[in-house]
């Protein structure tokens, strides 16, 4: 088969190389725009559009696919399908109708649980014990087209559980489930570099497998929505419970990060712990190098890793050196 891709960030070069690794055919690659960035704020191509050049693969990079004349390059490509992960633009009808089997995509959620932007931080947000990828076909509705492969991963495993799923590959519709202790460990980040392993070897198989495959409708029930992460939920309010608090945080690292106030100055929180102490909410109960120890709604927090303006994540024995911390309200 011909395989088109559309994608953008990691997540997506990820499967890309997978997919050119499996021996596909891959007439074009379809990502955003270069964008600015770093303190020069010079252009950078995307590491899907990256991953393309380094193979010789033709790249187009509209702005949006509402034009017609957008739509040219993956017409003349004649794509049996189109390969969708993270693309971060909105697919018309007209552009799913191009390709002769239709757009698969790559979900990072076990749908129909996180549909939407960001299934990865909203499944640590909400302490979920299991996630895992969906190999889904597209339709109009946002992630809610028949799913074709599922693959589950434990939230906090180790990389292991990355790992291909067993030859002949999954059921479609395994649901996350329970939920996850606190303190975990897992990131966004590490989170997402199993989830875009998993769902590489994921659509290799579910393309070998294209024939024999049968897609199976969503069930209506445990719909939940993953809605964009924004910098506005950056600040930690500390009336909420520690066990909230902590999986925030990991949840939204490395994207926005976690902030909270050190008098004027604005300080992200990259990890914290489960510690023992009551006061009001964010009052500081205890300064050590091991942490500093801060009461939340219900239980309290030992931040144990922490970055200032300008800085970079520093060891809370290492913080304090350069920005010393009191206890107290």
């Amino acid at each position: 088969m011909k395989v088109a891709f559309a994608g953008t960030p990691e997540f997506a070069a990820v499967a890309l190389r997978a997919l050119i690794d499996a021996g596909f055919e891959i007439p074009l690659v379809l990502t955003q725009p270069d964008r600015p960035a770093g303190r020069g704020q010079k252009l950078v191509a995307s590491p899907v559009k990256q991953v393309a050049l380094a193979h010789g693969i033709p790249v187009h990079q509209p702005e949006k696919l509402r034009d017609p004349a957008t739509h040219a390059p993956l017409i003349a490509a004649a794509p049996d399908l189109l390969v969708v992960a993270a693309y971060g633009l909105i697919l018309p009808q007209a552009v799913l109708d191009i390709p002769h089997h239709g757009c698969l995509n790559i979900h990072a959620s076990l749908l129909p649980r996180w549909r939407g932007a960001a299934p990865i931080q909203r499944c640590l947000e909400a302490g979920d014990a299991e996630t895992g990828v969906t190999i889904m076909r597209m339709e109009a509705g946002l992630d809610t087209g028949p799913m074709l492969l599922a693959h589950s991963l434990r939230v906090g495993a180790g990389p292991s559980q990355a790992d291909a799923p067993p030859e002949g590959g999954s059921e479609p519709g395994l649901r996350a489930r329970g939920a996850n202790s606190v303190g975990s460990g897992e990131t966004a980040a590490t989170l997402h570099d199993k989830l875009a392993l998993l769902g590489s070897r994921l659509i290799v198989l579910a393309l070998r497998e294209f024939a024999t495959l049968k897609p199976v409708p969503q069930p209506a029930c445990g719909v939940t929505y993953a809605n964009k992460i924004t910098k506005d939920e950056a600040a930690i309010d500390w009336t909420q419970p520690a066990a909230v608090i902590e999986r925030r945080i990991r949840a939204f690292d490395p994207f926005p990060g976690c902030t909270t106030q050190f008098g004027e100055t604005t300080i992200k929180v990259w990890r914290a712990l489960p510690d023992t102490g009551t006061g009001a909410p964010g009052e500081i109960l205890a300064v050590a190098p091991e942490g500093i120890t801060v009461a939340c709604g219900e239980g309290a927090l030992k931040l144990v890793e922490l970055q200032k303006p300008g800085g970079r994540r520093l060891a809370s024995a290492d913080f304090l050196c350069g920005f010393p911390v009191k206890a107290g309200p």
